[in-house]
C-alpha cells in the first residue's frame, strides 16, 4: 500500500518540498519561427524556382541576354508605375465611401494596367528591333549575335520576373510572421495559391513575349490581340478569389495553350518533340535534323 505523500509506481516520491518526476516525455511543440520559415522558402521556390532555372541555364552565361532581361524588367516596371499613378489619382478624386465605384475603379485599374503593359511590350519590341540593326552594323560578318526569337524569350522572362517579384514580395514578407494563416476563417491555402499563381504568370509572360514579338515581326496583328485577350482573361480571373479554382485552373490552361503555340511558332513540331523524348529515353544526345 502507498502511504500519503508517495507517488505511484514509475514516479518519484512526492512530499513537502519534493517534486514529482514523470516518466512521460512531453511531445515536441513546433517552433512558430520554423513554421513561418518553411512557408516563406516553400512559396519562394514554388514561385521563382522554375524561372531561376530558366535564367541560370539559358540566360546567365550571355551578357547580352542579361542586359535584355534587365531592360525588359525595367519596361514592365515603368508600365506599372504609370498605371499605379493613374489609379491612385482616380481613387483620390472619387468618393471613398462609394463601394461600387471603388470596385469599378479597381477593375478599371487592373484592365488599364494590362493594356499599358502590352503597350510597353510593343515599345520594347521597337527598341530591340533598332538594337538588332545596330548590332548588325557593328558586327564583322554582318549578322546579329542574337535573333529576334531569342530576344523575345529573354524579354518575356524579364517581364515575368519583375511581375512575379511585385506580386509576391509583400506576401513573402508577411509569410515570415508572426501570425497564423486562416485563423479568422479564411483560406489556409492563400500563400500557396499565390505562389502557384505567380509561377504561372512568369511563364505566361515568357510565352506572351514570344507570341507578341512574332506577331509584330510578321505583321500578324491577331497574334498580338490574342496575347492581350489572354492577359486580360488571366488578370480578370483573379477577381474570382478567394475561389482560387476559378483563377488557377483557367490560368494554367491558358499557359498550356500559350506554351504549345509559342513552341510551334519557334519552329517546334510534334515530330521534333517525339525525337527529343526518344533521345532522352535512350540516353543519346539529340541531333539536328537535315
Amino acid at each position: 500500500s502507498s502511504s500519503p505523500g508517495r507517488a505511484g509506481e514509475g514516479e518519484g516520491a512526492a512530499g513537502p518540498g519534493r517534486a514529482v518526476r514523470s516518466s512521460r516525455v512531453p511531445s515536441p511543440v513546433p517552433c512558430p519561427a520554423a513554421m513561418t520559415l518553411a512557408v516563406f522558402f516553400g512559396c519562394t521556390f514554388i514561385a521563382f524556382g522554375p524561372a531561376l532555372g530558366l535564367f541560370l541555364f539559358t540566360i546567365a552565361r550571355d551578357p547580352l541576354r542579361i542586359i535584355i532581361l534587365i531592360a525588359g524588367a525595367f519596361f514592365w516596371l515603368v508600365s506599372l508605375l504609370l498605371s499605379s499613378l493613374i489609379w491612385f489619382i482616380a481613387v483620390k478624386a472619387s468618393d471613398p465611401q462609394d463601394e461600387p465605384l471603388q470596385k469599378g475603379l479597381l477593375i478599371f485599374g487592373v484592365m488599364f494596367s494590362v493594356l499599358l503593359q502590352e503597350a510597353f511590350r510593343f515599345l520594347y519590341y521597337k527598341l530591340l528591333r533598332k538594337a538588332i540593326e545596330g548590332l548588325v552594323a557593328l558586327s564583322e560578318d554582318g549578322c546579329s549575335p542574337i535573333s529576334i526569337q531569342q530576344m523575345a524569350y529573354v524579354a518575356g522572362v524579364g517581364f515575368g520576373l519583375m511581375s512575379g517579384a511585385f506580386s509576391m514580395i509583400n506576401l513573402l514578407a508577411d509569410a515570415l510572421g508572426p501570425g497564423t494563416v486562416g485563423i479568422h476563417g479564411d483560406s489556409q491555402l492563400y500563400f500557396l495559391t499565390s505562389a502557384f499563381m505567380t509561377m504561372v504568370l512568369i511563364f505566361l509572360h515568357t510565352f506572351w513575349g514570344i507570341l507578341f514579338f512574332h506577331g509584330c515581326e510578321h505583321r500578324h496583328w491577331w497574334e498580338i490581340m490574342a496575347v492581350v485577350v489572354m492577359h486580360l482573361a488571366v488578370s480578370g480571373s483573379t477577381f474570382c478569389n478567394p475561389l482560387y479554382v476559378g483563377s488557377l485552373v483557367p490560368s494554367y490552361l491558358l499557359m498550356a495553350t500559350a506554351a504549345a503555340w509559342a513552341y510551334v511558332l519557334s519552329g517546334g513540331s510534334a515530330q521534333n518533340l517525339r525525337r527529343f523524348l526518344l533521345c532522352l529515353r535512350s540516353g543519346a544526345s539529340p541531333q539536328l535534323g537535315s
